[in-house]
């Protein structure tokens, strides 16, 4: 049986932003807040990783902070296996209007897939977990799309565009679209 852990990628620094841009708000919410409206109905349980966050489990990043996002990913698909899952959906918390089906879309290519343009998106096996150890011990690269290689995730264009906040700008930008 398939147990999907969604898991929000939240241990950034916010230094192109400027500040702490989970908390930052899109239509009155927390960007974060938006991003587990719309994951949770998609997966059977739901956890922050790299801070806390008001009604969520919390999960350190791993195998330690400032690690990128994959020091995320690994958090929590070392979390998904000590639980039971099989598949981890990651989404950053600067995404915040991801299609309710996300996770039809990745899980419909295969058991590891991403987005290429936005690869912290991505659902990710369990069994990955040791690989992404190694990725992290070694010297190569520390990119997501390098760890997707590694593992043979496919790439996966989803219906519509997700919006990545990274800039006060990109916030600004995408509270004008929605107005």
């Amino acid at each position: 049986m398939t147990r999907i852990l969604g898991a929000i990628i939240a241990g950034g620094r916010s230094s192109r932003f400027g500040s702490d841009k989970a908390l930052a708000a899109i239509d009155g919410r927390a960007l974060i807040d938006h991003v587990a409206d719309a994951v949770e109905p998609q997966v059977d349980a739901l956890i922050v990783v790299g801070r806390t966050h008001e009604g969520l489990e919390a999960v350190p990043d791993r195998p330690a902070p400032d690690l990128g996002p994959l020091g995320g990913i690994a958090a929590a698909l070392h979390h998904a296996c000590a639980e039971g899952f099989t598949h981890v959906l990651t989404v950053p918390c600067d995404t915040p209007f991801v299609p309710g089906d996300l996770r039809a879309q990745l899980s419909a290519v295969g058991p590891a897939a991403y987005l290429p343009d936005l690869p912290v998106v991505g659902l990710w096996p369990v069994d990955a977990s040791t690989t992404l150890q190694a990725v992290l011990r070694g010297p190569g690269s520390r990119s997501v799309r390098a760890f997707a290689d590694w593992i043979g995730a496919e790439p996966v264009t989803v219906e519509g565009q997700i919006a990545n906040v990274n800039t006060q700008a990109d916030l600004a930008r995408l509270s004008a679209q929605r107005d």
